[in-house]
C-alpha cells in the first residue's frame, strides 16, 4: 500500500464508523456483496458511501436519523464506500444497472429488486433533515407493506 493509500485509509475511518457504529455492516469486497444480495431477506437499506463532504457529510447522518426513528427497521443495514472499495461498489451497482452511478446514494432493494433509489442529485441539494424526512417516509411505506 502506497502513501497515498494508507492516508486515505485514515482519512475514510470516521465516515465509515459513522455507518458502522450505527448498525450497518460493510461490505467491503465483490463476495461480500454476492453473499449479502443472494442470502438477505426482507428488505436492505444500501448506503453507497462517499468522501464527497457536501452529499456525504448529509447523508450519513440523515440515513441514521432515519433508521433510528423507524419504528419497524429495515432487516438489513448495508453499505459500501465508493471510491475506497471499488469492486465491492461496482458489484453492488451491478443489481441497479439502469440507475446511474451516484454517490453517495441510497437503496432500498426489496424482494431480490430495486424498490426505491435517492441519487446524490436528490441529496446534496437538501437539507439533512429533508433528507431524513424523505428516507423516513419512504422506508415507512416500503416497510409496512
Amino acid at each position: 500500500m502506497n502513501a497515498y493509500d494508507e492516508y486515505m485509509k485514515q482519512v475514510v475511518k470516521p465516515m465509515r464508523s459513522e455507518l458502522t457504529d450505527a448498525g450497518f455492516k460493510e461490505l467491503i469486497t465483490t463476495e461480500d456483496v454476492q453473499d449479502h444480495m443472494a442470502k438477505a431477506g426482507g428488505i436492505s437499506l444500501i448506503v453507497i458511501n462517499s468522501v464527497c463532504g457536501c452529499a456525504a457529510g448529509l447523508a450519513r447522518p440523515a440515513v441514521v436519523a432515519a433508521v433510528n426513528e423507524l419504528e419497524v427497521k429495515p432487516d438489513n443495514l448495508v453499505t459500501v464506500f465508493a471510491g475506497q472499495d471499488q469492486e465491492a461498489t461496482a458489484t453492488m451497482r451491478s443489481y441497479f444497472e439502469e440507475i446511474p452511478p451516484s454517490s453517495p446514494s441510497i437503496a432500498i432493494w426489496k424482494d431480490d429488486q430495486l424498490a426505491y433509489f435517492i441519487p446524490r442529485e436528490q441529496i446534496e441539494s437538501n437539507s439533512m433533515e429533508t433528507i431524513k424526512e424523505h428516507l423516513s417516509g419512504v422506508l415507512s411505506q416500503i416497510v409496512s407493506s
